[in-house]
């Protein structure tokens, strides 16, 4: 079984999560893939081409996977899921179901309509420490990326914080509701997960059985 772990939007290998999974990973030891989803481009970042640079990393051999997906991480595990057989496991973080419903309206109408016409939104990057330019290509693409097409039987467990201020736990629920093969745990924290690593660790070790 090969293990990946899929950092959020705006982040990196290096955010506190990955680190605290790696670590907790190599004690076991496993290797746990960590991969820079922003390929050296965050400005032309797309759902796309993050499915089609994890796809590429799958072992050649049919080895299974397990994904593990924090925030956008998550959407995009679960529809690499959908799409590869390859794939038997999740575990999703505070996925980000519905991201573009929830991120959206923060932005508010007019920045959007902005955004459209200059083509990039200067948007900030934790894993940088700084703004960088994001193109409007992330938008168009997110469309087509709908939560009703997840419908393949991949036994999934979610973690989600009851206070979570980015993507609220009910989208975790209503996702789940209606798949009797996802398991959702509440947790006590936001959408960070920070103060909850331990119990977060001890939930994938048991869902994925691992020594």
């Amino acid at each position: 079984m090969q293990y990946i772990y899929l950092h959020g939007f705006a982040s990196s290998p290096k955010s506190a999560k990955a680190l605290a999974m790696g670590d907790r990973f190599t004690k076991i030891p496993i290797q746990l893939n960590i991969p820079d989803l922003n390929a050296g481009d965050f400005s032309g970042l797309t759902i796309t081409r993050q499915l089609n640079q994890i796809a590429a990393a799958f072992p050649h051999d049919s080895e299974p996977v397990t994904l593990i997906g924090s925030s956008l991480g998550g959407l995009v595990s679960a529809h690499l899921a959908q799409q590869y057989q390859q794939v038997e496991r999740l575990i999703l973080l505070a996925p980000a179901f519905g991201f573009l419903s929830h991120w959206l309206p923060k932005l508010g109408d007019e920045a959007i309509k902005r955004w459209q016409q200059e083509k990039y939104l200067m948007v900030y990057h934790y894993g940088e420490g700084r703004s960088l330019p994001l193109s409007y290509d992330f938008i168009t693409d997110a469309e087509q990326y709908q939560e009703d097409i997840l419908q393949r039987p991949v036994p999934t467990l979610i973690l989600h914080g009851r206070q979570d201020e980015v993507i609220p736990i009910t989208a975790s629920h209503q996702f789940a509701r209606s798949r009797p093969w996802v398991e959702l745990v509440e947790l006590d924290s936001d959408h960070a997960l920070g103060n909850v690593t331990g119990e977060i660790w001890q939930a994938i070790h048991l869902f994925c059985q691992l020594p």
